[in-house]
């Protein structure tokens, strides 16, 4: 993209913006997520059927993600965002319409698709704000989408308590949705491609920076994906918790990543990303180790809300890491992107592999171990380190000072 001044009063409203993008993303996310049993059973499915279909969110989204960048490039990244976003808040709509499996398979993949390319964009808008303003604040941002996706986990919560149809829940949330991500894309930084630069392919590979920082973020995705899917059966099956404590652990994981998420930029600009990362990964590592070892319910809620502190500000980081790496944002970040959707696929089922052959403590034994990778491949983050957002200090001109 071009360089282009901007007041900093400007660069400030972009911020909050694009949080409130973020913000948007999650709510669909959480919207979706809590009416799954409705659509599995108005599309009379059986679990492996509906996790089959799941699966199509994932692939969806690998399939389309690279193609984000070439849209910001042909439109720029105001009028891109504007589209990606409503593509993915009308997707909403879809999965519930869907009465068997194939046709849920294929809405499963647009909806996919359509989060894939809108998270890239968004990402790839937040990274830039943040080169602006020479300061971190990635983490923030996923924050507003954890946010997001807690209040429409809990609007999705009660349609489903009221017995409301998801087609009509849905389709109320996807118009609201739509609205406010509409509103917000009005302020968002509209960057657009120099009149030399070549636009990105339509495929191609991740390059070899975001396959390393994608090594972080699927060690953090994995732990993410196996605490929020497990942690409530972990509490029920291996230590006779009741139904409220097990979804009362669920709940907290969330609430700690959310919280942490929203401080992490005040840890992040004191200490640097890769401190943050390897801290983060030691207090995942004994959260597991409280997990493995729990004799109590209480002592696994400890452990799980551990893990959610060390592991919250980790994909925040490994996006703004894949965006300072190289001449193309979009394409690094789609490639981590790539990454930890797939983490976040495989996790669940593959938790569940492991404790249907062995049991849930040598699950988490697992993601114990993972999280242990955290602290050792840190330092591929050193590009989101404030020396990286040094290395383009000379461009921070484009953001002069209003003060005389």
């Amino acid at each position: 993209m071009g360089d282009v001044g901007y007041a900093r009063g400007e660069v400030r409203r972009a911020r909050y913006a694009v949080a409130a993008v973020f913000a948007v993303h999650g709510a669909v996310t959480g919207s979706f997520a809590t009416r799954v049993p409705w659509i599995q059973d108005h599309a009379s499915l059986g679990a492996g059927q509906l996790g089959f279909a799941l699966a199509f969110t994932a692939f969806g989204a690998s399939c389309a993600m690279p193609l984000a960048g070439r849209i910001s490039h042909r439109f720029g990244s105001r009028t891109a965002l504007r589209g990606l976003l409503t593509l993915w808040t009308l997707s909403l709509i879809l999965p519930s319409l869907a009465p068997n499996l194939y046709t849920l398979c294929l809405a499963m993949f647009a909806y996919g698709a359509t989060a894939g390319m809108a998270d890239v964009a968004m990402n790839a808008l937040g990274v830039e704000i943040e080169r602006l303003l020479e300061k971190s604040i990635m983490s923030g941002l996923h924050g507003m989408w954890s946010a997001g996706a807690l209040v429409g986990s809990a609007a999705g919560t009660l349609a489903a308590h009221l017995g409301s149809d998801a087609r009509l829940h849905h389709a109320l949330a996807a118009a609201a949705l739509t609205l406010l991500g509409l509103l917000a894309c009005n302020w968002v930084l509209d960057l657009q491609p120099a009149e030399d630069e070549e636009p990105p392919p339509r495929f191609a590979l991740p390059p070899r920076s975001a396959l390393l920082i994608g090594t972080v973020g699927f060690c953090a995705v994995f732990a993410e994906g196996a605490s929020l899917d497990w942690s409530a059966v972990f509490l029920r099956d291996r230590l006779d918790g009741s139904a409220g404590l097990a979804a009362a652990s669920t709940t907290g994981f969330m609430l700690t990543m959310a919280v942490a998420r929203i401080a992490g930029d005040a840890v992040v600009n004191r200490f640097g990303a890769v401190r943050t990362v390897r801290a983060g990964g030691m207090l995942a590592v004994l959260g597991g180790l409280l997990i493995v070892l729990a004799g109590h319910p209480a002592v696994a809620m400890g452990g799980f809300a551990l893990m959610g502190l060390g592991i919250a500000v980790v994909v925040p980081l490994c996006f703004a890491a894949a965006g300072h790496a190289g001449p193309n944002p979009s394409q690094a970040i789609a490639g981590v992107a790539t990454i930890t959707y797939t983490s976040g696929l495989i996790a669940p089922s593959l938790i569940g592999g492991v404790a249907q052959a062995t049991s849930l403590v040598v699950s988490f034994c697992v993601v114990t171990v993972l999280a242990c990778g955290l602290a050792v491949f840190a330092g591929v983050l050193r590009t989101a380190e404030r020396g990286g957002r040094r290395e383009i200090g000379p461009q921070a001109t484009a953001v002069p000072d209003p003060r005389p």
